[in-house]
């Protein structure tokens, strides 16, 4: 049971990890074009990423996390380098839920206007500085957990 409950938590964060970096790579992509339809299309397409492939994968570490280490007989918050994984995972869901999704619909709308009217550049690529310094704080922090679980310390 522990093994399967591995293989579901590795897979999940590879398509946790690699979904968050594609994002960042599509948007950047789109972003050197300034064409708000690529724009809105890029945008609105990492939020049904995140919707399809990031919030479940995120669900599935969490779940299976927790499984394994109550297979193991492993106390959560007294392995250190699982209840620091933990924290950081979280922290990252709540940076991601407070700051990162609010910039990628405030970014897509933003695109999306620009479509069908004038598109305000200069305010796109503030926001966009948000959504990148803010995605990529919720990319660093299970990026830690991820180091933690591996390493062990």
């Amino acid at each position: 049971m522990y093994l399967v409950l591995k293989l579901l938590h590795v897979g999940a964060v590879v398509m946790f990890l690699g979904n968050i970096v594609t994002g960042l790579f599509w948007h950047r992509h789109a972003q050197r074009t300034g064409d708000p339809r690529l724009l809105h299309h890029a945008m609105d397409g990492i939020l049904k990423s995140d919707r399809w492939f990031t919030n479940p994968a995120a669900a599935t570490i969490a779940i299976t996390g927790v499984a394994m280490a109550l297979v193991g007989h492993l106390p959560i918050l007294r392995t250190h380098w699982i209840a620091g994984g933990l924290a950081l995972f979280i922290l990252s869901g709540l940076v991601f839920v407070a700051r990162v999704t609010p910039l990628q619909k405030q970014l897509r709308d933003l695109a999306r206007t620009g479509v069908t009217g004038t598109f305000d550049h200069p305010r796109y690529e503030a926001l966009a500085r948000q959504w990148e310094l803010w995605g990529a704080v919720a990319l660093l922090l299970p990026l830690g957990a991820f180091a933690l679980m591996i390493l062990k310390p």
